[in-house]
């Protein structure tokens, strides 16, 4: 007899064509499974379920977006309880994957701006000193809020200004994650590399966020990555700005 689908109970989408289903698989016995079609495009609806995390990741790498909404909604699973505590307010201290990927996303931001001021601004190998702490931290709050405030203005007024809150934090959740091209930045920490490193890792994690983005929306690609642009410029533009002020201001 066969059982329920994993995530069955939860809306899950075909990786190929987004189109929404109720179930990816069926488990007639441990180790034996049936990958469902999807009915929209006649093909395997998610053969990921199959495959090595190694394989996936490269995949999301190669910005494709049939590995995006596997992680996205067959994985993460955008219609969860973190989201639903999250806005109802009933459970704030829960510990969901929306909190975790935002606090992963601010601790490898912080080690950009370290990066980005050590280059300018001779920090050194540490920033363990009180002002260098709070010029970090500073920065990383600001600009932070900037990005996120534009990147949901470009959804609300150029993709659809009556998107319930959830859908918010669904593309916010998806940036977030789309964004793990900054972990390169911790060898930086580490090994000597040069400047421009740092900004051919920030044009990837705006690439991801656009695919990402994308899958998220079902926008056309133009759209998604004008938005996602806008909101990597005006952080840019935050950090420029704060870089030339707090250092003549702690000196």
């Amino acid at each position: 007899m066969s059982k329920s689908a994993k995530k069955g109970e939860e809306t899950v989408v075909c990786v190929n064509c987004g189109t929404r289903l109720n179930t990816l698989y069926i488990q007639y016995s441990p180790g034996n499974i049936r990958l469902m079609k999807c009915d929209n495009c006649k093909a395997v609806a998610d053969p990921y379920i199959e495959c090595e995390f190694m394989i996936i990741l490269i995949d999301l790498i190669l910005h494709k977006p049939k590995a995006y909404r596997h992680l996205l909604y067959n994985m993460l699973s955008f219609k969860s309880e973190d989201i639903k505590h999250f806005t109802s307010h009933l459970q704030p201290q829960t510990s969901g994957t929306i909190w975790k990927s935002a606090l992963l996303f601010l601790l490898l931001d912080a080690i950009r701006v370290f990066l980005l001021k050590r280059f300018n601004d001779d920090y050194g190998n540490s920033f363990l000193s009180m002002p260098k702490c709070r010029e970090v931290f500073l920065d990383v709050l600001l600009g932070n809020i900037v990005f996120i405030v534009v990147l949901l203005l470009g959804t609300r007024f150029f993709v659809n200004c009556s998107l319930p809150i959830t859908s918010y934090l669904e593309i916010l959740l998806a940036v977030f994650v789309s964004s793990f091209f900054k972990v390169y930045l911790v060898a930086m920490m580490v090994w000597e590399f040069p400047s421009a490193v740092l900004y051919i890792i920030e044009m990837f994690v705006l690439s991801s966020n656009a695919v990402a983005f994308r899958v998220s929306t079902q926008q056309e690609a133009i759209r998604c990555i004008s938005i996602c642009l806008s909101a990597h410029a005006a952080k840019f533009l935050v950090d420029y700005w704060l870089l030339s002020l707090l250092p003549s201001s702690s000196r």
